[in-house]
């Protein structure tokens, strides 16, 4: 299928990518490997991997049978990813570094790279597919329902698109660490990563006190009354429960709102209460993964990784902004979050969540 194609695969020294580039070897593309280098703060601390991630992909790469660089994009990552990470934490709301990861780093700076190098694509392991249809390219679900990652890739242009490969996309995750066990690679046992993108797994909230002033303030409920005390807004969510420290009988509580000048985190008892729940979203910087973008009316979407996909209407406000109504109320509809559009398969693309008809957080 791929044969004598030159295709550059980003090596993350993870299982995902190793298969990745063992079958494209296998289907006889000529493969090169290249581990990214994005993270250079603390990278020598015990929370970042980045030392042994580069030893594993080489590892791999030298199993497989292909050459390898490690190319360093931290500049690159800083500028355009981490920076915009923060700044939307300082503003009170939740950001998805994995979506800006993809679009920014992945399959922008590295997809320039590869085609400099002379690829004629570069791959990942994706659990996501493509398909193309008279020409056009479209981005669909990965057969792996608990592993579809088409949500974080939803940023990518049609021209992005064209040049990308996700040889995972059919297969289940299970399959994929078979297939690593039978090529001996020594990253077949090793485990997902579920940290910050390219930054690694490690306290969150120590990690961003590094970058980010916080204060102490009120846990206060609808009608005002004090409950607790928060650590700082920065590290809240909207339906957050752990780590609240809020005693007392009766229902858990979680977070439903933050208002920035007061320095005050509001919170409600039970799962169910009416403030988790949203009705509409507003949305803006809309990207769409096909050369039209879609034409308003009825879709289905997801609002966080991993939740069941939700019927709405895609009505647009202007040419950056639209609007999602959801046919059943969704729960802790989230600032910064994306909300991505689907038609069945299809992944149409989104936009970030700016706004719900519950205004809670205030700036």
């Amino acid at each position: 299928m791929y044969e004598n194609q030159n295709i550059i695969v980003g090596l993350s020294g993870g299982v995902d990518s190793s298969v990745t580039a063992a079958l494209l070897k296998q289907d006889g593309a000529n493969v090169h490997g290249v581990f990214m280098q994005n993270w250079e703060d603390d990278n020598n601390d015990q929370y970042c991997s980045i030392k042994q991630d580069s030893l594993d992909a080489m590892a791999v790469a030298d199993i497989i049978g292909i050459d390898i660089d490690i190319v360093n994009f931290a500049t690159q990552y800083k500028d355009k990813v981490f920076a915009y990470f923060l700044q939307e934490y300082a503003a009170g709301r939740t950001p998805n570094p994995d979506v800006l990861c993809n679009a920014e780093i992945k399959f922008k700076c590295f997809l320039d790279y590869a085609i400099e190098q002379g690829a004629e694509a570069i791959a990942t392991g994706h659990y996501a597919r493509k398909q193309i249809r008279n020409g056009v390219h479209y981005l669909l679900r990965g057969l792996d329902n608990n592993k579809d990652q088409s949500y974080f890739l939803y940023r990518l242009q049609p021209h992005q698109l064209e040049k990308s490969l996700f040889p995972l996309g059919h297969l289940q995750k299970t399959e994929v660490r078979r297939l690593a066990t039978e090529l001996k690679l020594p990253t077949a046992t090793k485990k997902d990563s579920t940290g910050i993108c390219f930054i690694g797994e490690r306290p969150f909230r120590e990690f961003l006190q590094k970058y980010l002033p916080t204060h102490n303030g009120n846990m206060v409920t609808p009608e005002g009354k004090i409950v607790g005390e928060h650590v700082g807004l920065t590290f809240y969510t909207i339906g957050q429960r752990k780590g609240l420290g809020i005693g007392g009988a009766g229902e858990p509580w979680f977070v439903v709102g933050k208002d920035l000048p007061k320095n005050e985190l509001l919170v409600v008892q039970g799962h169910d209460h009416e403030l988790l729940y949203t009705n509409s979203l507003e949305m803006n910087q809309l990207s769409w993964t096909l050369p039209e973008k879609p034409v308003a009316g009825r879709y289905t979407c997801k609002t966080r990784y991993r939740m069941a996909d939700a019927a709405c209407e895609l009505r647009y406000l202007s040419d950056d902004t639209a609007e999602l109504l959801f046919n059943e109320p969704q729960w802790a509809v989230t600032h910064g979050q994306s909300a991505v559009l689907y038609d069945g398969e299809i992944c149409l693309g989104g936009g970030i969540i700016t706004a719900t008809d519950k205004p809670l957080i205030k700036l």
